[in-house]
This record gives structure tokens, C-alpha cells and sequence, in this order.
């Protein structure tokens, strides 16, 4: 009922930016009402674990994976159902698949939490 779409991933040389996007919209010919809570990037990379990168709360509150710190910055836009994540000084070690995650709380409806399909980063040394 629910999709989640990442945009903004490519190939940046080490030290360059990159901003991905997110956008949580209805499915196409479905008509519901919903919110979007905590909102939030993960990436893995090729035989690693899903990581968390960044998480913000629908109250703005952020919390920032410990190799990210100082360098990402998670914010959402002005449609609360959106999430951008700037990353600055890319390091090769950012390379990876990162995916969008959403906690959805339809009206009159219990909250579900959704992926996006995620959107490769390459950093290339």
C-alpha cells in the first residue's frame, strides 16, 4: 500500500558529496491517509551486516552511526514524508547499498515499517 523510493546514489570520488532522497508515497490506485514517523538511511555493504547510517524522528530528533558522524547529515523536507541524507567527505569505506527505512502509521491504522529497494554508493579511492 506503501512505497518507498531512494534516488541520489552514484559514483563520487574520495572527499566528494552525494545527497540521497526518499520519498514514502500511496501505491498507485490506492487512496489512504497516513503518517510518516521515524524516518531513516542503512547501508550494506558486500558481505557485511545492514547498518544503520541515520534516523530522524517525525519531533526532528537524529541519531548518527558512529563512522558517520561529522560527515552525514540526515534532514527531512518541508513534506514530512520525505528524508534527505547529505554526505560529505565520502570515504571508500562509505560504499555500499544504502536503503531508506519508514515507520508508516496510516489513519485508524496500527504503524508498519517499510524498506526502500535501496540506491548504490561507490566511492572510489
Amino acid at each position: 500500500q506503501v512505497q518507498v523510493d531512494e534516488s541520489g546514489g552514484g559514483l563520487v570520488q574520495a572527499g566528494g558529496s552525494l545527497r540521497l532522497s526518499c520519498v514514502v508515497s500511496a501505491a498507485a490506485g490506492v487512496g489512504i491517509h497516513f503518517n510518516v514517523d521515524t524516518m531513516g538511511w542503512y547501508r550494506q555493504a558486500p558481505g557485511k551486516q545492514r547498518e544503520l547510517v541515520a534516523v530522524i524522528t517525525d519531533a526532528g530528533s537524529t541519531n548518527y552511526g558512529d563512522s558517520v558522524k561529522g560527515r552525514f547529515t540526515i534532514n527531512r523536507g518541508n513534506v514530512k514524508n520525505t528524508v534527505y541524507l547529505q554526505m560529505n567527505n565520502l570515504k571508500p569505506e562509505d560504499t555500499a547499498v544504502y536503503y531508506c527505512n519508514v515507520d508508516v502509521r496510516p489513519v485508524g491504522r496500527v504503524t508498519r515499517n517499510y524498506w526502500g529497494r535501496g540506491t548504490q554508493v561507490t566511492v572510489s579511492s
